[in-house]
């Protein structure tokens, strides 16, 4: 990925739903004027959600996901339509999609209203339109037909209205730095760095240091005390990776500003209140609790990961109780949280801003103490008010 295309995260998701055979896939090809999704008359075709990352005029990057029909049967049909509704989670703005021949069923009008329950901009699409002669404009309605794109045109002008105003609330680090300053990025080159590549994170903050005028200096751990002796003045900020936060601690003055990527971001997605608040529950874990560590993201498990081994192994140290641990990663996220007496969760770089905070909430309403990656690993090595001086209106929480 290059450091000027636009994460997925930070696009504009917008799902695709409704019944099967009623021309979700056409509606998609005929929006994109591209052949992104499997157009067959047999009920069905579409299984999983689907998501394509592309250019869309006039919204520009976009994120569109094609899901299943919402009245797919059977076990497996059963299995499909859950994970058509688990995409409303990371949706910003949906289209229902209607067949005009037909009108609105049951099935319809149940997807509308999580919808709704949801505040999720949404326009409902009446397809085929050429077969049924219906003719609907209305706010939140239109007629269109995939086969000879009527409406195609004037519908892609109505999602352009909808967009939402924002997508994040807080940049990663821009209105924290002014044009000038020198920043150092801490990146661990290890077994678990992806080859050839800087994850996510790294790549965003960089750029918008960057853009921001700011003058970087990357380097290794290893190479840290070398760095910031090479420099004739004292750097505003040190970020590093989460996972050497306690070396890194060791070296960096306190008289320059230190932190995370990790922290970073949770502010970024407009979380960091609430996952400070939830680190201290690390405190109040007794035996045989269980901590469910959750990433946003699937890769493949490497000899000290930090989400299956490091973390756990701090946690353990840290708590010196018995405590279990259950583990999800990607679109998975339980429906039933009672289980767990905490959830620590990733920075969420690889989820956008509807998704982090749906699971933050789904947390908050079943009363489970939720934080991050970074945070509980300055929180277990005692450093934590130190990592949040670059948000001094958080200290407060502390």
């Amino acid at each position: 990925m290059s450091l000027n295309s636009t994460p997925n995260a930070d696009r504009i998701h917008i799902g695709i739903f409704g019944r099967r055979n009623v021309g979700k896939s056409s509606v998609i090809n005929a929006i994109t004027n591209q052949n992104l999704a499997i157009v067959s008359a047999v009920e069905g075709t579409t299984t999983d959600p689907v998501s394509k990352a592309m250019e869309l005029l006039p919204l520009g990057a976009v994120v569109i996901i094609d899901t299943a029909g919402i009245d797919d049967q059977g076990t497996l049909g059963e299995m499909r339509v859950k994970k058509t509704y688990q995409v409303l989670n990371k949706t910003d703005i949906a289209l229902l999609v209607v067949d005009s021949t037909v009108g609105m069923t049951d099935f319809d009008r149940d997807v509308l209203a999580k919808i709704q329950e949801k505040s999720i901009p949404y326009l409902i699409v009446y397809n085929k339109a050429d077969v049924s002669g219906v003719n609907i404009r209305s706010e939140h309605e239109i007629s269109v037909s995939a086969v000879t794109r009527e409406n195609i045109h004037e519908l892609k002008e109505c999602i352009a209205r909808i967009v939402p105003k924002h997508i994040a609330d807080y940049p990663i680090i821009a209105d924290k730095v002014t044009n000038g300053d020198i920043v150092i990025m801490v990146i661990p080159i290890d077994k678990s760095a992806p080859k050839g590549r800087i994850i996510l994170p790294q790549q965003n903050t960089l750029r918008e240091l960057l853009d921001s005028g700011c003058r970087v200096m990357v380097c290794r751990e290893s190479e840290l005390e070398e760095s910031l002796s090479a420099l004739r003045t004292l750097p505003k900020y040190v970020i590093t990776d989460s996972q050497v936060f306690r070396k890194i601690a060791d070296i960096v003055p306190e008289n320059i500003c230190l932190t995370s990527f990790s922290i970073l971001f949770a502010r970024h997605k407009g979380n960091l209140a609430e996952l400070v608040s939830g680190v201290t529950a690390l405190d109040k874990l007794k035996d045989n609790d269980t901590v469910l560590i959750s990433e946003g993201c699937t890769h493949h498990r490497q000899c000290g990961d930090i989400g299956t081994v490091k973390l756990p192994n701090w946690i353990l140290k840290h708590t010196g109780k018995n405590i279990r641990f259950a583990f999800t990663s990607g679109t998975e996220f339980p429906d039933d949280l009672s289980p767990y007496a905490m959830i620590i969760h990733c920075g969420g770089c690889m989820l956008n801003e509807r998704e982090m905070k749906y699971r933050i909430r789904c947390a908050k309403d079943n009363h489970v103490p939720i934080t991050n990656y970074g945070m509980t690993i300055a929180y277990v090595n005692g450093i934590l008010k130190r990592s949040l001086e670059i948000f001094p209106e958080i200290h407060s929480i502390l």
